[in-house]
């Protein structure tokens, strides 16, 4: 098995609240202010935990960049 196919399989494709609060340096209500009001940052719940995939937090990174660069 390549080193590759090993990082793939370690990555993870969801993120609890705190997790995304570590990733993207932000607050716990300023996630929840993302995810809540502004839409900006997609989230989905499984029974009573919020998450948040890792596609979004791309995408939500993304977004700030392409804001500060005025486009």
């Amino acid at each position: 098995m390549s080193e590759t196919t090993i990082q793939r399989a370690d990555e993870r494709r969801l993120y609890r609240v705190d997790d995304a609060v570590h990733l993207l340096s932000l607050s716990r209500s300023v996630i929840y202010e993302l995810i809540r009001r502004a839409g900006r940052l997609l989230s989905v719940k499984q029974g009573r935990t919020r998450l948040i995939p890792a596609s979004a937090i791309s995408a939500y990174e993304a977004l700030l960049v392409q804001e500060a660069s005025g486009a």
